[in-house]
């Protein structure tokens, strides 16, 4: 890190000695369209989809949590693709999502729907990502899963002396008791959104038209295919400054609707 750090205010290229240029690297990201147009998809991916993420994994830990015939089997089948290779994950994805033949065009045809060009289309292509992400939270729905049945089952009965319904239990009760958990996965969720990499890498290389340029993949061309080494430190110290306050705006607002019971 701190060799980073020194060649963040260096011209490095790799294959020269690093000349010190002081604030130089960090100026040219003002001007450079690329690094804009990757943090923007890469705010957009993060803000929408970490959202869709959590939620979808506390509904399916909410489906798992209750008391079901093969639970432990839907709870497997659900963390599979959480423990699938990355690069895996991507190219299923591909195919899944390819314009000719692929199952997500296949589905619209069944309900008499044009097919879409999905990652060829630069509207799509960054919702479809979210979608792909929505396939691998196995392991925020095991977190909540595990957040779930530490509520102690006696506030549910107090509820329902209360006649409290479902939804309100829900709302009263589950939300308060699991917020620890969902502040835990939010946390994580946002650290691992803006370091989104391999399935844009994989899947669509940063296209179509820079559409899904995430910030991490143009750090990996600056750093790896164009070998300003130099800069792709800076970029990767922007990075982690920018992670660094969005975790620190998290724990400080955290205090104001997390509930830990021993407090």
């Amino acid at each position: 890190m701190l060799a980073s750090l020194y060649f963040a205010f260096t011209d490095y290229r790799a294959v020269t000695a690093p000349t010190f240029t002081g604030l130089a690297n960090f100026s040219r990201m003002a001007k450079d369209r690329y690094f804009l147009i990757s943090l923007g998809n890469t705010a957009f991916y993060t803000f929408l989809g970490v959202p869709a993420f959590q939620l979808s994994a506390l509904l399916m830990a909410l489906a798992l949590n209750s008391k079901i015939h093969g639970t432990s089997v839907y709870r497997t089948i659900y963390y599979l693709p959480s423990v699938m290779p990355a690069v895996a994950n991507a190219v299923l994805w591909v195919w899944i999502f390819n314009p000719e033949f692929g199952f997500a065009n296949v589905v619209l045809r069944w309900f008499g729907l044009p097919g879409l060009a999905w990652l060829a289309d630069p509207r799509l292509a960054k919702p479809c990502f979210i979608i792909m992400g929505m396939w691998a939270t196995g392991a925020s729905m095991l977190i909540y899963l595990a957040g779930l049945q530490g509520v102690p089952e006696a506030l549910y009965e107090a509820a329902d002396m209360d006649g409290a319904g479902t939804l309100r239990k829900f709302l009263y009760v589950t939300i308060p008791m699991i917020t620890p958990t969902i502040f835990f996965n939010l946390v994580i969720g946002f650290i691992g959104s803006f370091q989104v990499f391999t399935t844009a890498y994989v899947a669509t290389g940063g296209g179509p038209v820079n559409a899904t340029l995430f910030y991490v993949l143009y750090l990996y061309q600056m750093a790896f295919q164009s070998f300003w080494m130099g800069y792709a430190s800076a970029l990767a110290w922007v990075l982690f400054v920018i992670i660094l306050i969005f975790t620190i705006i998290q724990v400080r607002l955290s205090s104001r609707w997390v509930y830990y019971e021993s407090a």
